[in-house]
């Protein structure tokens, strides 16, 4: 496309369109006007930013196109109906269609830390590599510093605390995924490392069954929080190497705010089992009890991805923002 000739053919209506956008009061006629010479602008956008792109004149047609949708849509506030629908339809439809992504990254990462704790647990040369002997039977040896980690701080400040870390976790996986998901499989590894490594010396020390009940009230549910945020921060990665049928920029945009509205749901979740862990895990229930609640914690995350956003999902929800939100678009040839 010969951009000069493109500006020069169009340039009349972008400076129409500017002139009507900057009166108080327009007649129905102009009006009608405005409303085509948006839909055309935004047309216009879509053309040059996939096949001419130009910084300067992108930035004027992305303004006037913002201005005009604003003008035409209305100013639009945010609701607490907005904030039910995102939790009932457009979190766990997004965490839904992503399950793809997100369950094999946890069937892996699990079978991994597994590896690790048998590796760790069978073998003194490695745990001697970890540290000291006297160092690990202060880890390890009832009432050492793998069980007073829950209790040694007031309950609400370590589930801050823990909430905190696992969010911000959490966060930098859905975001640092659009560098072709590297940082990911990083944080993905400290996660499992540090997994494996509490289950090798517990285990080598007699006391899985302590480190288990203390680690699965909370993290069953904190942990499926961070391999979904893994796995969607892999797919964002992915996707700047294969968007489809989509433009990249598009695809990116359109998982990069999914990946955005994720890391609220993730918090909300997050909190849940950051409740637990300072609550619940240092608790004096049994461990039965304890581990039970962690279950059924687990267990109603699923449902509510399965029911309620499997139903969100069939019905077309995708996680992202309304349409009128979105930037204009238009279709472009595979």
């Amino acid at each position: 496309m010969d951009l000069d000739v493109f500006v020069s053919a169009h340039r009349a209506e972008w400076d129409r369109l500017d002139t009507l956008l900057h009166r108080r009061r327009l007649t129905g006629a102009e009006a009608d006007e405005l409303i085509a010479l948006y839909q055309r602008t935004a047309t216009h956008l879509s053309l040059i930013q996939s096949s001419a792109p130009d910084p300067q004149l992108t930035g004027r047609l992305s303004q006037l196109v913002a201005r005009a949708r604003s003008t035409v849509t209305g100013t639009r506030r945010a609701s607490w109906r907005d904030v039910a629908r995102f939790l009932t339809h457009g979190f766990p439809a997004a965490v839904y269609r992503t399950r793809r992504w997100w369950i094999p990254t946890a069937l892996l990462s699990t079978a991994i830390a597994a590896l690790f704790g048998w590796w760790i647990g069978t073998h003194p040369e490695v745990q001697s590599a970890i540290a000291a002997p006297t160092e690990l039977r202060q880890l390890t040896r009832p009432g050492g510093e793998y069980e007073t980690y829950y209790s040694s701080h007031p309950a609400a400040a370590f589930a801050a605390q823990v909430w905190t870390n696992n969010a911000r976790a959490a966060a930098m996986c859905l975001v640092l995924g659009v560098f072709l998901g590297l940082p990911v499989l990083w944080i993905l590894f400290q996660n499992v490392l540090n997994l494996g490594i509490g289950l090798g010396l517990m285990s080598a020390a007699g006391r899985l069954d302590t480190f288990l009940g203390l680690v699965l009230p909370h993290g069953l549910l904190e942990l499926t929080a961070v391999f979904v945020a893994a796995g969607t921060g892999l797919r964002l990665g992915w996707t700047l190497i294969d968007p489809g049928p989509r433009p990249r920029r598009t695809a990116l945009a359109e998982e990069g705010r999914v990946a955005v509205g994720m890391a609220i749901g993730l918090a909300l979740v997050l909190f849940v089992s950051g409740a637990i862990e300072g609550f619940v895990t240092p608790s004096g229930l049994p461990t039965w009890a304890r581990i039970g609640i962690g279950v059924l914690a687990e267990l109603a995350f699923l449902a509510y991805v399965y029911v309620l956003g499997g139903r969100a999902a069939r019905a077309g929800d995708t996680g992202d923002v309304d349409e009128v939100e979105r930037s204009a678009t238009a279709p472009t040839a595979a």
